[in-house]
């Protein structure tokens, strides 16, 4: 990560964007000032519909609402003047709005960046010039590009973060319904041009809940309510006992948590798609009117549905011509075969490292202290009825520089080579980055799904923590503790071991 300045500031003002997909794909930039400023107060102003999609963002230490109270000139002196009693020292603006630069003008905010467009650039301190070709490149990396931080590796992935409670109430909502669950998406509120076709979608579920033996949820917000309505009515009628329509009733933070609990999700360029990735469920994106160079899903596994259409993308709300050709040329079958090909099938059982698998030594960075328990060869068990084995470890170690990063990868390569270990992930982060790779966030394991396409309501975690408990709490896993580490109880426990044998004991019999 490349910055272009590391000046810190008190009290940061962060402007938020008025779309929850626009809102989702700036977490990255966020999380970002959050590292260039680590001892900032930040406060994030934005509408309260988009809001509660940072309600538990731990880079944010207050939301500001931009209330309809603050509508109108007399409305916008009210802000300024709440603004200037906070005494922000630098504002940054995600929003491209002329107001959205001169409200922290009037409020007398010292530093102002910002994308010198819709002829602003004299109230921006900090002016960013804007070509078009910064439009053409994904806005994850316009916003990022604003802070003047470009990401070697690629896009950075947004994170929504959720507690464990919300996770479980989701779960909840959806326990009657048979396994695996694809959420459908069908509407897109920018307009007609970018929404699939909902016989299409009813299709796609169809077929998903015949082969699978799976079960359907149909989100929406209150406004495509009639759409929800037209699918399930064209879904077969012996398959309604698998479907579940919700559209028009959830909030903002219940359908975020709802399309984590999905297996899969299938759904049109829209919020809900850009929610369902950054809450790591494997998605499937149908693009008509629009780019997804530009706003498509990001991170493994994912997928793009997209005509070679010449007038596509047009970026019009409604189809010039009247055809929706770009649309018309996505079957159903185009879909489902790209579902099939994401969908998670395989059990795993997760491994945390010290204290589980080997002697907890506290920072692990010497060959002479690494000590497997004995009891490791009964993996062996696991492999032959198809689980795979995954390690997942926090290192904090490595970024308080006790741990060498190359060792910690040698070790953790040590279970691959010799027991059998399909893959091993690492959180190198302190507890105060408040990363969503470090347990108990379960970041890790989304990744293991999607590369590994895992079935996490099939799999186990084993741990020597209450953060592993929690993390197979927050995936619907089947948490077991040992008593090898340091603790030797957990109320969020399926099952507590005296060691690996036991654990493994325990998977065998409820196979």
């Amino acid at each position: 990560m490349e910055r272009r300045d590391s000046m810190t500031s008190s009290k940061i003002l962060i402007r938020g964007v008025n779309w929850i997909g626009d809102a989702v794909m700036t977490t990255p930039a966020i999380t970002a000032i959050r590292k260039m400023h680590p001892e900032s107060e930040i406060s994030l102003l934005i509408k309260p519909f988009v809001s509660p999609i940072f309600e538990k963002d731990p880079s944010i230490d207050e939301i500001i609402l931009y209330e309809d109270r603050y509508r109108g000139i007399l409305g916008r002196l009210m802000l300024v003047a709440r603004l200037k009693e906070k005494k922000f020292s630098r504002a940054i603006l995600f929003q491209n709005a002329f107001n959205a630069a001169l409200i922290p003008f009037l409020a007398g905010i010292p530093e102002r960046t910002g994308y010198n467009r819709y002829k602003r650039g004299l109230l921006l301190t900090k002016p960013v010039q804007f070509s078009s070709d910064d439009r053409r490149s994904h806005h994850i990396n316009y916003y990022l590009n604003l802070l003047g931080i470009s990401l070697e590796a690629g896009l950075a992935q947004p994170w929504i973060y959720l507690s464990v409670e919300e996770r479980v109430s989701a779960r909840s909502m959806l326990s009657k319904l048979k396994r695996p669950i694809l959420g459908i998406n069908h509407g897109a509120t920018y307009g007609s041009a970018k929404r699939w076709f909902p016989g299409r979608f009813a299709d796609v579920a169809d077929r998903f809940m015949a082969d699978t033996q799976g079960s359907v949820v149909i989100f929406g917000s209150k406004n495509e309510t009639d759409m929800a309505e037209e699918i399930e009515k064209a879904i077969k009628r012996d398959r309604t006992s698998h479907l579940l329509n919700l559209a028009g009733k959830t909030s903002l933070r219940g359908l975020s948590s709802l399309i984590s609990e999905c297996d899969l999700f299938v759904t049109n360029d829209s919020g809900p798609m850009h929610i369902a990735y950054a809450v790591g469920t494997p998605t499937v994106a149908i693009f008509g009117s629009t780019d997804p160079e530009q706003t498509g899903p990001v991170g493994i596994r994912n997928k793009v549905l997209r005509a070679d259409i010449a007038c596509s993308p047009c970026f019009s709300r409604t189809c010039k011509d009247n055809n929706m050709k770009c649309m018309h040329a996505i079957t159903s079958a185009d879909v489902y075969s790209e579902i099939s090909d994401i969908i998670p099938s395989k059990k795993a059982v997760f491994f945390d490292r010290d204290g589980t698998l080997c002697r907890d030594v506290g920072y692990l960075n010497d060959w002479r202290d690494f000590k497997v328990f004995q009891t490791i060869d009964g993996l062996k068990v696991l492999k032959s009825k198809g689980f795979s084995l995954i390690g997942v470890s926090n290192q904090s170690g490595i970024r308080r520089g006790i741990v060498g990063e190359s060792f910690a990868k040698e070790v953790n390569r040590f279970f691959v080579d010799r027991h059998g270990f399909d893959d091993f992930y690492c959180c190198p982060h302190l507890p105060g980055d408040h990363c969503p790779c470090r347990k108990p966030e379960p970041w890790m394991l989304m990744m293991a799904r999607a590369e590994h396409g895992i079935d996490l309501k099939r799999s186990y975690v084993v741990g020597d923590k209450e953060s592993d408990m929690l993390l197979a709490k927050a995936v619907g896993a089947k948490g077991i503790l040992v008593k090898t580490g340091k603790q030797q109880q957990s109320h969020h426990a399926d099952f507590t071991a005296k060691d690996l044998k036991e654990a493994i004991d325990f998977i065998m019999l409820h196979e």
